[in-house]
């Protein structure tokens, strides 16, 4: 069978173990700057480029989070108060962090935004030692806004406290 979209195939919640083809409305392009987008926002978080980080946030953008099943924290409204928890939990790290991204996948999507759930492992290195800290999951909302992808809504579920 040949598509001018791509296809991707999923589990249907409920389903008697069915699977359910379903053709996406992003583009490759998309996907790819998506994905680009998601990278750059972690090795921004880890090298603590404020700048870079701050670029990948819409300015309405909104961000909570969740550690092991506890009170949910934020949410943090607007990329000034996004950033202001960026720069704290900075000024608190002492180790150097790692931020992995990986299965990403697209929950819905349009030409103009995706809802998108991707891993998180979160590594540490300190005094030469390398130490799973947590591991958790994304779920991100994306809008397509001047012609680029911008990180609308996150939030995330972390594991463990660390």
């Amino acid at each position: 069978m040949t598509l001018s979209k791509i296809q991707i195939c999923f589990r249907q919640p409920g389903s008697a173990g069915g699977y359910v083809e379903m053709g996406a409305s992003l583009s490759e392009a998309d996907r790819w700057a998506i994905g680009e987008l998601l990278a750059r926002a972690a090795h921004a978080l880890d090298d603590r480029d404020a700048s870079a980080l701050e670029a990948c946030f819409a300015e309405d953008a909104v961000m909570s989070l969740r550690i092991a099943d506890g009170d949910l924290i934020g949410p943090f409204a607007g990329r000034a108060a996004i950033m202001k928890l960026m720069h704290d939990s900075w000024a608190q790290q002492r180790d150097r962090r790692r931020h992995v991204v990986s299965n990403l996948y697209f929950v819905s999507e349009s030409p103009a935004e995706a809802e998108a759930i991707s891993y998180l492992t979160l590594l540490a290195t300190e005094d030469g030692q390398i130490a799973l800290l947590s591991a958790g999951v994304y779920r991100d909302r994306l809008v397509r806004r001047d012609g680029r992808w911008w990180i609308a809504r996150r939030h995330l579920d972390l594991d463990k406290t660390y």
